[in-house]
């Protein structure tokens, strides 16, 4: 789960000043931990804790208000209720990644993502988002060959990964929904060589980058390994305590 919240962190920059440019700087001015990585920290809470999704989700909502939320989540994190409202949008897949580092098995993993999500996004694709991040980062941790995890997407999820970086690069495309955004986010990790680089290709493709490079850094993380020193060191310094304190010990006990 680094992984997301530095791909948040660092593509946190270029959601509304999106880049082409592969060069980029990872770490420039006005970096920050967004709702992406708030969200990420709140699930991995649950998860650890035995707590209710909603509930806590909610309560990091009112804890860190100004992380950039969507309007239909402000209204939902303001309200007394916590009825979902039915969302297809990529947020339940930004913030699954503890699910799939989580799960004992790939049906542990679903139900753990279908759970994450349904407490807000109960819409079938705004679940089918989170679960199909989740069984990347399940069967990265086996091991699992890049063609294997293509092969099992579409099979299992349905989503054309046919679209190659090259297609993708720059299209700048403003797309918040699982199914504009779930299916980018994959190709740029299965096209990287290492984790940067599936931070970079998640990048340039445009549009919501923060949240692209948080779904592609999760997945990044599992398949090689962790992040390199250069990326994770910064990344720690961006966390508060609390943030910082759920994190150390989500990785303790699940990322072996």
């Amino acid at each position: 789960m680094l992984g997301a919240i530095a791909g948040d962190i660092i593509g946190s920059i270029y959601e509304h000043h999106n880049t082409t440019d592969w060069n980029f700087p990872l770490f420039g001015p006005g970096c920050r931990v967004t709702d992406d990585s708030v969200l990420t920290i709140a699930v991995a809470d649950a998860i650890l804790n035995g707590l209710p999704f909603g509930e806590t989700i909610k309560a990091y909502y009112r804890r860190y208000p100004q992380a950039g939320y969507g309007k239909r989540f402000r209204d939902w994190g303001d309200s007394d209720s916590l009825e979902p409202y039915y969302s297809y949008g990529n947020g339940s897949a930004m913030r699954v990644s503890p699910a799939g580092w989580a799960g004992n098995d790939l049906p542990e993993v679903l139900k753990l993502a279908e759970q994450s999500a349904a407490c807000t996004h109960n819409h079938p694709e705004g679940i089918q988002g989170a679960q199909a991040i989740a069984a990347v980062i399940y069967w990265a941790r086996l091991g699992k060959p890049k063609s294997e995890i293509r092969e099992g997407i579409i099979r299992e999820f349905e989503y054309d990964l046919s679209a190659t970086m090259a297609d993708l690069k720059g299209m700048c495309i403003f797309d918040v929904t699982c199914e504009g955004s779930v299916p980018q986010a994959i190709s740029a990790f299965l096209e990287s060589d290492d984790f940067e680089s599936a931070i970079r290709n998640a990048i340039v493709i445009g549009g919501d980058s923060d949240t692209l490079a948080c779904m592609a850094g999760a997945m990044a993380e599992a398949f090689y390994g962790g992040l390199p020193a250069t990326i994770a060191e910064p990344v720690w310094r961006y966390l508060d305590a609390p943030l910082r304190q759920v994190v150390e010990a989500f990785r303790g006990k699940f990322v072996k």
